[in-house]
């Protein structure tokens, strides 16, 4: 076991970038082929030097005469890492997505044009998809996952944009049949009796609020995307996965879905208020290992869903040492048994901890080949594509023309606080215009500036002469100013 950890770790170290990178394939679909975000509009010439490790010139949009800025004039820059793998595994989406509502056939006999723009609805997306093992899961997302949004909200257009949610579709065996609406269907005469108490209580229905369903429509396109990429590793032998984040603007609200350790701030007023949360070994802990302990057999007799200060040795067996479990946050002592000497699940602390000392993190999209080095262990069970989704009420607030949301990966936050992030966007801000709409852009290029660093004789330098971050970094700064 400690040989195959040793190799993990150089493997993870040495990166994943190959020549038998499926993108160097002629058969691949060319709708994942690899690229840069489209809204870049690059050159041949332009994405060449972007590629270069050496210089890791940073690309921003809306900042020469052909670029067009993007909607609600957000800024984005992002920088290739200094290394680690041969492609930029970082992905951005940015995307106004209309929503049909889902019609039978034979259903349209009538119906004008503005009929069909009551029928619809609009959303604004900007996402952010950082890929591991490769960049082929993180095209994939960045391609398609508001397309999977898009068909789960066709199912409740009517209920977002009417305002009442209707009762679901139910059947009672002799009180008629109650169909989609709540409207019933006559009983047959002579068949229909009033409920009795005790099956009144099941026929209660639950309220849900437009945003619950909102979400839900979110969670289950994350679940699509994930299924989809599924088979496209199947059928083109695709690799690796990405965390994924996402933001939805819908009917005044902001969701932000999150699956991974990238992460979302809001500065309002000078201040910053998180709007996700990183999933990590750390912070999943207890979750991870309550799965372990339900489903020993996924832990391929090689891990212990234990967790332990430190490994444990041999000639401990017997003595007493600090262990935690999937129902502790705190610690308590056991006595050590031999199966206690197995690797734990979860080890290691802050980046450097590790699932099965494979993976860092443990929500995300793809991931279904990943097995334990030199094993046949899948490790995929314990990762979850489920997001979760904060929502922030834009119309409840008033916001001033420095009131920014900020979205990047880890690359970034690696090595820049909130407050960090914060600071310099404000200060960017305050000294341009607020009429200039390039200033989101310059903001976000400051922040991917900071934390990339300077090429110095001993690497990437920060301004306090730290490590920069060697990571591919991506930033949106997305205004909300004006947008309620």
């Amino acid at each position: 076991m400690i040989n195959r950890v040793k190799a993990a770790v150089a493997q993870l170290v040495g990166g994943t970038g190959s020549s038998s990178s499926p993108w160097n394939c002629p058969e691949c679909s060319l709708a994942f082929q690899y690229s840069r975000p489209a809204f870049l509009h690059l050159s041949a010439e332009e994405s060449e030097r972007a590629a270069d490790h050496s210089t890791r010139p940073i690309l921003v949009t809306g900042q020469d005469r052909r670029r067009q800025l993007l909607p609600w004039d957000t800024g984005y820059a992002e920088v290739i890492n200094a290394g680690k793998s041969v492609l930029n595994e970082d992905q951005a989406a940015r995307e106004i997505v209309s929503v049909e509502k889902r019609v039978c056939k034979n259903s349209t006999a009538g119906k004008t044009a503005k009929d069909d723009e009551r029928d619809g609805l609009q959303f604004h997306y900007w996402a952010l998809f950082d890929g591991h093992a490769g960049a082929d899961a993180a095209v994939m997302a960045a391609r398609l996952l508001h397309l999977h949004i898009c068909e789960q909200l066709r199912d409740i257009v009517d209920v977002l944009r009417d305002g009442d949610v209707p009762p679901p579709i139910s059947l009672t065996s002799n009180a008629g049949v109650v169909t989609e609406g709540g409207a019933k269907s006559a009983p047959h005469q002579g068949d229909w009796e009033p409920p009795t108490d005790s099956e009144s209580r099941f026929l209660l229905e639950k309220e849900i609020s437009h945003e619950y369903l909102v979400i839900g429509a979110i969670e289950n396109a994350f679940r699509q995307m994930d299924q989809q990429i599924e088979r496209e590793q199947s059928s083109h032998g695709y690799l690796g996965g990405c965390c994924a984040l996402a933001v939805v603007y819908l009917l005044g609200k902001i969701y932000v879905a999150n699956a991974g350790d990238s992460r979302a701030i809001l500065i309002r007023s000078g201040e910053t208020i998180p709007l996700s949360n990183e999933f990590t070994p750390e912070s999943e802990r207890q979750r991870l290992q309550y799965l372990g302990y339900l489903q020993p057999h996924l832990l391929g007799n090689e891990f212990t869903h234990l967790e332990f200060p430190r490994r444990i040795q041999h000639r401990e067996i017997g003595r007493k040492m600090l262990f935690r479990d999937y129902s502790m946050t705190g610690w308590a002592y056991k006595t050590i048994e031999k199966d206690d000497l197995k690797f734990p699940l979860v080890y290691g602390e802050g980046k450097k901890a590790r699932v099965m000392a494979t993976i860092g993190v443990t929500r995300g999209l793809g991931d279904h080949n990943l097995k334990v080095y030199c094993s046949n262990i899948h490790i995929k069970p314990f990762l979850s594509c489920i997001p979760e989704v904060k929502v922030y009420d834009v119309a409840k607030y008033e916001h001033g023309v420095d009131d920014v949301i900020v979205l990047g990966t880890d690359g970034l936050w690696d090595v820049v606080s909130d407050r960090e992030v914060a600071d310099a966007v404000i200060r960017i801000l305050s000294n341009c215009e607020p009429d200039n709409p390039n200033r989101f852009t310059m903001a976000a290029e400051d922040l991917v500036m900071r934390s990339r660093g300077i090429l110095k004789e001993h690497g990437w330098r920060l301004s306090n002469d730290r490590l920069g971050s060697g990571d591919d970094i991506s930033v949106f700064v997305i205004p909300l100013y004006g947008h309620t």
